[in-house]
């Protein structure tokens, strides 16, 4: 039996007054569904019981909040761009979804395949387009996949954003993709590391991770990390990753932290390696290799914009293939959508293990 569309939805906006940057939370008018739009909200099924539409908080969110994103931002815009629900409505040129599958966002709306152009990277969910810190939201079903067979929704909402990041890091360069045996360097315990870890590990590579405690250290060894290495005790990890290698170094290093880092990303990698540039999490460094260091030490430096679709049907398709290892880590503290605000400040506090979740109820 369909669902009765909602006459509203709960949600947050980012409000720009006199430069500074504020989130408010009210309710609205449910969005008009466009003729190639789906409706997604929490999901009644049968038996009486309700599954909840689950969001995530992710890093890009923290600098759109805080005023340091540095893209498009729509004026109000509805930030947050991983999310998982239950499809309400379909508009009548729909072709891919129908009323009741369950569905995961991707964040760039219209980059599909094929290589990041202007068109994309003005189709982001959260910055340039309304994204899912609401109940309900209407999608353009070009940017949304089937959610993987055997996931709860927490589970698959992780996706949007840290797990097609480190799926294209490992996976998306054309004739450098990562294979078995091959050293990945990760950083942290946060949602793409943890990814990077799952996936590198699946297909029989080699990881070294750092992290900065003994707590955050188990996690890592119960995911197989082969080498784990403490950043704060050992200030020189790049040489010492590199000597974990047998002094060759890593094929490929997964940088979430960006200026803080590189150097000793650069150090550790080895000749005609990657380094994946993701972010900027750990805040402003020194001696940050330039241009000319690719040439120096022959290593590709290659940004990234999290993927396409194609790229996220794939590893949607890897996770159904393998849920036993490659189920999302979720930290443990869970946070309700009038909470949104306590959860931004959480992830940036770096606490987290995984990905931090919010949970839609209504």
């Amino acid at each position: 039996m369909a669902q009765a569309i909602p006459k509203t939805t709960k949600q947050w906006n980012i409000i720009i007054d006199d430069g500074s940057v504020s989130l408010r939370y009210s309710q609205q008018s449910t969005p008009q569904l466009g003729d190639t739009q789906v409706l997604v909200k929490s999901k009644l099924p049968g038996d009486g019981t309700i599954e909840e539409e689950m969001l995530m908080v992710a890093y890009r969110d923290l600098l759109i909040v805080k005023g340091r994103y540095p893209f498009d931002l729509k004026p109000n815009v509805v930030p947050g761009s991983d999310g998982a629900g239950t499809v309400l409505a379909v508009g009548k040129h729909v072709t891919r979804f129908r009323p009741g599958d369950k569905v995961v966002t991707i964040i760039n709306q219209h980059y599909l395949g094929g290589s990041m152009n202007n068109l994309a990277a003005k189709s982001g969910l959260g910055g340039s387009l309304d994204g899912t810190l609401r109940t309900v939201g209407a999608f353009d079903e070009q940017g949304l996949v089937a959610m993987p067979e055997g996931l709860t929704f927490t589970e698959a909402a992780t996706l949007s954003c840290a797990g097609l990041t480190a799926w294209n890091a490992l996976f998306g360069l054309q004739g450098r993709q990562l294979m078995a045996g091959q050293w990945v360097l990760t950083q942290g315990t946060g949602g793409v590391s943890i990814f990077a870890l799952q996936f590198a590990k699946a297909i029989g590579a080699r990881v070294i991770a750092t992290t900065s405690t003994k707590e955050k250290a188990k996690l890592l060894e119960k995911l197989g990390a082969d080498h784990i290495i403490n950043y704060r005790e050992v200030p020189e990890w790049g040489l010492t990753a590199k000597a974990l290698t047998g002094g060759v170094g890593v094929d490929c290093v997964v940088d979430v932290a960006g200026p803080s880092t590189l150097k000793q990303s650069a150090m550790s990698v080895k000749l005609d390696g990657t380094i994946n540039i993701i972010g900027n999490a750990g805040g402003p460094g020194k001696d940050i290799p330039n241009l000319l260091d690719c040439w120096l030490n022959l290593f590709i430096a290659r940004g990234i914009w999290v993927g396409n679709r194609l790229q996220m049907e794939d590893m949607c398709r890897a996770i159904e293939a393998n849920i036993s290892q490659l189920r999302p880590v979720v930290d443990s503290k869970v946070f309700t959508l009038e909470q949104a605000k306590e959860a931004i400040d959480y992830l940036e506090a770096g606490e987290h293990e995984g990905k931090i979740c919010i949970e839609v109820s209504e």
